[in-house]
């Protein structure tokens, strides 16, 4: 299998679970925003390891961000946590995944829900210019236990402002960061799960927002494989329907690849 070798341009902790870190952009590398690739690195001991890896930067941006946790044991995480600037990683030549736009319906809102890492596809698509031409808002959910955990929160808090972006996303982008193991006296994030807070109401009522239709608003699912059943079964009790590449539906989720 040929895999592309990537230079490391740099690499950011954000816990002591969580870290973000940045490879230089193959040339003839392309992907659509939502997709994943498979990752890794060439080790003497095991050969070469690779893991699905969310892409977690824009496709216009000439550099590849990826967010990962930390696993003590793990065979890649337990060595991918040390990189520094000027490391190599190797990575497939394919992008693939079903958290794309083009699989979901055009309509009024899109909601991205994340729990964790599940956050890094979610990135992609919030920064796609593209994203905000289909829809009215583009809410992004994101569920952590703690604070700290929110990987990426000026960038998102900043969106509306951005250089580029700023006038795109304009009173079209909202950012919900939502906590369950402590509570917020700052105001930053509300407390709770994000399926819970789309199904008591609680989300719609804080940003001002109609309750979910799935007749006209849209859903990407990115988290937990019991935080994406909860959904699914939610927007399929209310006659939402999964899309995928040759129909478009109300919802969907990452099939191969979970956070």
């Amino acid at each position: 299998m040929a895999l592309h070798e990537c230079k490391v341009q740099w690499v950011h902790h954000w816990t002591d679970k969580t870290f973000s870190f940045r490879i230089e952009r193959p040339q003839s590398f392309k992907f659509r925003n939502g997709e994943f690739v498979m990752i890794g690195l060439d080790t003497p001991e095991d050969g070469t390891i690779l893991r699905a890896y969310s892409i977690a930067s824009p496709n216009w941006a000439d550099y590849l961000d990826f967010l990962s946790i930390k696993v003590p044991d793990g065979p890649l995480t337990s060595r991918l946590q040390h990189l520094k600037e000027g490391d190599t990683v190797v990575m497939n030549r394919k992008p693939v995944g079903t958290l794309v736009i083009d699989a979901l319906q055009p309509g009024r809102n899109l909601y991205l829900f994340a729990t964790g890492t599940g956050l890094a596809p979610f990135m992609s698509v919030a920064f796609d210019p593209e994203t905000y031409e289909q829809y009215e808002k583009v809410i992004l959910v994101h569920t952590v236990r703690t604070l700290s955990e929110h990987a990426y929160r000026d960038e998102l808090s900043s969106l509306t402002k951005h250089d580029i972006l700023g006038e795109i996303t304009q009173d079209k982008f909202i950012y919900v960061p939502t906590v369950t193991r402590e509570i917020d006296q700052s105001g930053f994030a509300m407390h709770g799960r994000c399926s819970t807070l789309l199904k008591n109401g609680r989300l719609a009522e804080e940003c001002d927002l109609p309750a979910f239709d799935v007749n006209s608003d849209t859903a990407m699912i990115c988290g937990s494989t019991e935080m994406n059943a909860e959904f699914i079964e939610y927007f399929e009790e209310l006659g939402g329907k999964c899309g995928n590449a040759s129909e478009r539906g109300c919802y969907v989720y990452e099939k191969a690849f979970v956070g």
